[in-house]
């Protein structure tokens, strides 16, 4: 490990922060290097993810997985709101085009197959960790107190939790079921105290979708 990585790893802001943004700049860039780096990125930025995981783990305590049926039942929730509501709101900006493999590499490729499976695997594994360290852990309780680790998870305050929840809701084409999403997530840490569940429950709606997105052929979901 270089010097860089164990100064920022030692960071609790940057331990917390880093990694996320990372994540989302390798996001911005997929489809900037032509149209198949929508996909060959996409496996990129998964493996990246998987990496920052690996390294921050031990250095942050409430990043452990905790599984609960509280985290498995909200999940099942959140997922069954993204799809209820999709066309009952206007969407924040304008949808790109669908995230379909196989338009790409050919119906039913194996390379096709490949990458949904890496998407499907990414989603459910490696964005719901990023994603809730960075904001269920971090921007809400330095919301509250820029000395954030002495913010107990379990603190509840309605300007964090909506704060929060706005920033998470309009980074989403779907800003309402992701709104919705954050509430429950963030919910999910405070009753909880602990961040595990709000993983769970967004590993489980990650899954869920991606599922529903291959069965029912929903790619505007990706």
């Amino acid at each position: 490990m270089n010097d860089y990585v164990k100064k920022w790893i030692r960071s609790p802001l940057l331990v917390r922060s880093v990694p996320f943004l990372i994540f989302v700049g390798l996001t911005f860039f997929q489809g900037k290097l032509g149209e198949s780096s929508r996909y060959w990125l996409y496996v990129v930025k998964t493996l990246v993810g998987a990496w920052l995981i690996w390294t921050i783990r031990p250095w942050v305590e409430e990043m452990r997985w905790r599984f609960s049926w509280e985290g498995v039942l909200v999940g099942f929730a959140v997922f069954g709101i993204w799809v209820g509501l999709d066309s009952w709101y206007p969407k924040f900006g304008q949808a790109g085009r669908p995230w379909n493999p196989h338009s790409e590499f050919g119906l039913d490729s194996t390379l096709a197959w490949l990458v949904v499976v890496v998407r499907i695997l990414g989603s459910s594994l490696i964005v719901p960790p990023l994603e809730e360290l960075f904001y269920r852990s971090f921007v809400y309780r330095y919301a509250v107190n820029p000395a954030f680790q002495s913010v107990p998870l379990g603190y509840f305050g309605w300007m964090p939790f909506l704060f929060t929840s706005a920033i998470f809701g309009f980074a989403h084409y779907e800003w309402l079921a992701a709104l919705l999403c954050a509430f429950a997530y963030q919910g999910l840490v405070i009753w909880k105290k602990r961040l595990g569940d709000a993983i769970t429950a967004h590993a489980t709606t990650n899954l869920l979708l991606g599922l529903w997105v291959v069965r029912q052929e929903a790619w505007r979901f990706w």
